[in-house]
């Protein structure tokens, strides 16, 4: 629906207004208007259309987390979790070594002894280049990781005992607080 406002100057502009936004609150609903120069003027006519622009409201059920830079924290978590398991899957891995093949156990505690398991791809990486005998032992730990990842990993039991930890880790600092300051004012 076009409602024709008067303007500064003898301009009228035609305000479209929704048919549903006109029963509610017509200033609410600004979508565009219509420019109509005064018809005495020597220039032509010529209607044009812009928006009004109107604040955007995020409607958002999730808190905004700052401070990650590019990732979200459920990709650190998930980049935390990826580092985990390849450390799961050269703690499987060793386990079977040390009962079965006690050389390539050897070979690869001394490799552990000099790098790393913080960053676990660097870690498959440079076990896979230090000799044809360590690129298999990565290639059955990248193996491990992959598959404990996918079939053995109990996804639903993290979730809940994550909520049962934070739960009770918040319960407790707060109880601790109770009694610290209830002994202080007594």
């Amino acid at each position: 629906m076009l409602s024709p406002v008067s303007g500064q100057g003898g301009v009228e502009l035609l305000i479209y207004l929704p048919m549903e936004a006109s029963a509610i609150s017509p200033s609410a609903q600004l979508s565009f208007f219509s420019y109509r120069p005064d018809r005495t003027r020597a220039y032509p006519s010529r209607p044009w259309k812009q928006r009004i622009s109107q604040p955007t409201r995020v409607h958002c059920q999730k808190m905004y987390v700052g401070g990650f830079g590019e990732a979200s924290p459920e990709a650190k978590a998930a980049k935390n979790i990826h580092n985990f398991f390849t450390y799961i899957a050269v703690r499987i891995v060793t386990a079977q070594l040390q009962s079965y093949n006690p050389e390539a156990y050897e070979e690869l505690m001394e490799f552990l002894s000099r790098h790393s398991l913080s960053d676990g791809d660097k870690f498959c990486s440079d076990l896979m280049r230090e000799s044809s005998r360590h690129k298999g032992l990565a290639l059955r730990i990248l193996e491990v990781r992959s598959a404990y990842c996918k079939n053995d990993f109990e996804w639903d039991n993290l979730k809940r005992l994550a909520f049962k930890m934070v739960d009770e880790s918040n319960t407790g600092i707060m109880r601790d607080y109770v009694l610290e300051t209830s002994h202080s004012e007594s």
